[in-house]
């Protein structure tokens, strides 16, 4: 119901998700684009509903909200040494995600952006802290993460936003070009740490998957600014996959196209 009212309520959201939605599946009716909408705010809410149960969750009871899938993949990266990147998205429940693999192995780095509200940012940061993560603000981050990294941490970034120009590399996605933070690939590029893609998706029993992914081999021409875009183009290719597979389950009311490619051409 609350999802229902939120969609009906926010015009420009609903119609920012039913453009995304057309753009990305021109083959699909009207219809259908209006229902992958709907179950697209419905599965935002759960994300809000769950994200308060997560304090209660332990090794113990976790069992009823999360399996996991790929483990062995987490682990080997892990003894490699370097640290370990994850990268997703807003799909599904990535909170819940965060929590188990922290519970179920150990506490890792999440890289996010401060929230304007002080009084959501004491807590959704507390809420990530109860179970042991530490949240990195994005802003002038890349040190604190190398750091990080060579002391054998694990940092999980989302790179699945709209960038602003200055911040982020043109790869396609959904066949348009989209501005991407490129983070990732020279983290991984600079480091040569592991890197895994993550994802965490709603059952219809109403628990929850975490996959995790084997290590994707990075490109390493020897031209920084050709490895980059490659390289990041390549995990975005990854989201774009695991989003057709189960469209409800992504985040389709934000701007992700909101820089344009034009903007930055006409400026340059």
């Amino acid at each position: 119901m609350i999802a229902r009212l939120a969609y009906y309520i926010s015009l420009k959201h609903r119609l920012i998700a039913i453009h995304n939605l057309m753009r990305s599946f021109p083959d699909k009716s009207l219809k259908e684009i209006i229902v992958i909408a709907k179950e697209s705010y419905a599965g935002f809410v759960l994300v809000v509903a769950d994200f308060f149960d997560i304090p209660h969750l332990n090794k113990d009871n976790l069992h009823r909200w999360i399996c996991i899938e790929g483990m062995e993949n987490y682990k080997e990266a892990v003894q490699a040494g370097k640290g370990v990147l994850i990268f997703s998205a807003h799909f599904g429940n990535w909170e819940i995600g965060n929590a188990a693999l922290a519970i179920m192995t150990r506490p890792f780095v999440f890289l996010y952006r401060i929230f304007d509200s002080p009084l959501l940012e004491r807590a959704i940061t507390g809420v990530r802290a109860s179970y042991g993560n530490v949240s990195l603000s994005k802003y002038n981050a890349m040190r604190s993460m190398i750091r990080l990294l060579k002391n054998g941490a694990t940092i999980n970034i989302l790179i699945d936003q709209n960038v602003t120009e200055y911040e982020g590399v043109f790869v396609d996605f959904f066949g348009r070009k989209a501005c991407t933070t490129p983070g990732l690939a020279l983290l991984a590029l600079h480091t040569r740490t592991p890197v895994l893609p993550a994802f965490t998706r709603r059952l219809p029993d109403g628990r929850y998957l975490l996959e995790i992914g084997k290590k994707i081999e990075i490109v390493r021409s020897g031209n920084r600014g050709a490895d980059v875009l490659i390289n990041t183009q390549n995990f975005t290719k990854i989201i774009e996959d695991k989003i057709r597979q189960y469209p409800v389950q992504w985040l389709w009311l934000h701007q992700r196209w909101k820089t344009k490619l034009c903007q930055v051409i006409q400026k340059g």
